[in-house]
């Protein structure tokens, strides 16, 4: 874990916040500069502290925490935020994705893979708990989401399922047997094509509009 994260935790709920706050001081190199229970104390501290990870809980009692992702981009925040929850309806997880979310994870899974998220999301992927992942496509297959154009190729249904899976650049052309160079190739004519700009939309259009072609197998 690099010694440089520096975590904002925000949950509506003061035991697990700071059995949090502790664990991941104890337990990592993370510096948890701050916690807070609502969006405006958030906010405020995101204005005060240079924030590299938000851990944000949805359910903040008197509003969502997803509100918090539109407010950080319309404040130009340039760290990433990891939705850490208890559950979440298919749909809002899908639109806290889309927000900008770089990943879901559950409240319920060990500090082992607490870690392993925040660094998959602070090397820029996107982390989606395994147990999200068949809930998540589920409720998207429910969606009459416009349909793109012509199929995916076989290389673009690969790549797209190790981006959900959360693999990086290299670790996905060490898997396919391909080129580093090869693999962002491959995302920029999945971006062109999909119309986004970030790996966490691309997560959302792969399960909204193209589960059934890259879940399968060849």
């Amino acid at each position: 874990m690099n010694p440089s994260v520096r975590i904002l935790i925000v949950d509506d709920h003061t035991l697990f916040r700071e059995s949090l706050s502790r664990l991941l001081e104890a337990d990592t190199e993370c510096t948890v500069v701050g916690t807070s229970a609502t969006v405006e104390d958030a906010l405020a501290l995101v204005a005060e502290e240079k924030i590299d990870l938000i851990l944000l809980d949805y359910d903040l009692g008197v509003e969502p925490g997803t509100r918090l992702l539109s407010e950080l981009r319309k404040a130009s925040f340039q760290g990433h935020v990891l939705m850490v929850t208890a559950g979440m309806s298919d749909e809002t997880m899908l639109r806290a994705l889309d927000s900008g979310a770089s990943g879901l994870f559950l409240k319920s899974s060990p500090l082992a893979e607490l870690t392993l998220a925040i660094r998959r999301v602070m090397m820029g992927e996107i982390w989606v708990d395994s147990g999200m992942v068949k809930s998540l496509i589920a409720g998207a297959r429910q969606y009459n989401a416009e349909a793109i154009q012509g199929t995916l190729t076989i290389r673009e249904r690969k790549v797209l399922r190790c981006v959900f899976e959360g693999l990086s650049n290299k670790e996905i052309g060490q898997q396919l047997n391909i080129s580093e160079g090869s693999v962002k190739a491959s995302l920029q004519q999945l971006f062109a094509r999909t119309g986004v700009r970030t790996r966490s939309q691309l997560v959302r259009i792969a399960v909204e509009q193209h589960s059934n072609d890259w879940l399968n197998d060849e």
